[in-house]
């Protein structure tokens, strides 16, 4: 498993995640991305989780590096994590540098970090219907839908080619439906729901090119 040399212990665990480490039996939802810059949309892909899934709270995985995304134009991880922690002001949402502490870049290996050293926790991997057109360029891709249950949340035009996407295809036969979303946590691996909700089309790559247009 990767590694950074730096050993993650419960205390610099608990500090990553702002204080405290999660109860045993905790419900965790798991939200991986470069946050460049963050915006509302993850929050609010963050909040709906908290109330369809039945969450006790989120953990913003913010990356050290994204390996398919260029390094040009990426934020230092601490000012990301900065404007994260502003950005979600809400007490069971997490920004953290959880993976730059594990030493891990792609989400098969954070998560099976994590499954590690919170054997008792439940967690579930988030991700906006966008992902899930691009998710089979993942590292492992089919792994993560084996190590946790997945929830997807619509975004704007992306619904269809999401249903269409190839891990939609491929674990078909363990979509839940989303009634029955507040069961996921509890599901054993492969498992997944399609949550439809508020569609928030902000995304980073727009924030940034607009701040790049912005006159000055």
């Amino acid at each position: 498993m990767p590694g950074n040399g730096v050993i993650a212990t419960p205390l610099r665990l608990a500090a990553a995640l702002g204080g405290h480490l999660p109860g045993p039996n905790a419900a965790i939802g798991l939200l991986g991305g470069s946050f460049n810059p963050p915006h509302r949309a993850h929050r609010d892909i963050s909040l709906q989780a908290l109330q369809h899934l039945g969450l006790d709270e989120v953990w913003w995985l913010v990356s050290p590096q994204n390996p398919l995304k260029a390094v040009d134009g990426m934020a230092p991880l601490a000012e990301r994590l900065r404007l994260a922690r502003l950005m979600v002001n809400h007490p069971r949402l997490r920004p953290s540098a959880l993976e730059a502490l594990l030493g891990t870049r792609r989400t098969a290996d954070s998560l099976a970090a994590l499954k590690q050293r919170f054997p008792a926790v439940r967690f579930v991997w988030l991700m906006g219907a966008d992902n899930m057109v691009e998710v089979e360029k993942w590292h492992q891709w089919e792994q993560i839908f084996n190590s946790v249950p997945v929830a997807i949340f619509d975004r704007p035009s992306y619904s269809l080619r999401a249903m269409a996407a190839k891990p939609a295809k491929r674990f078909a036969h363990k979509r839940l439906k989303e009634a029955s979303s507040r069961r996921l946590a509890d599901c054993g691996a492969p498992a997944w729901v399609f949550i439809h909700g508020r569609q928030n089309p902000l995304s980073a790559t727009n924030i940034r090119a607009e701040q790049l247009t912005a006159p000055r």
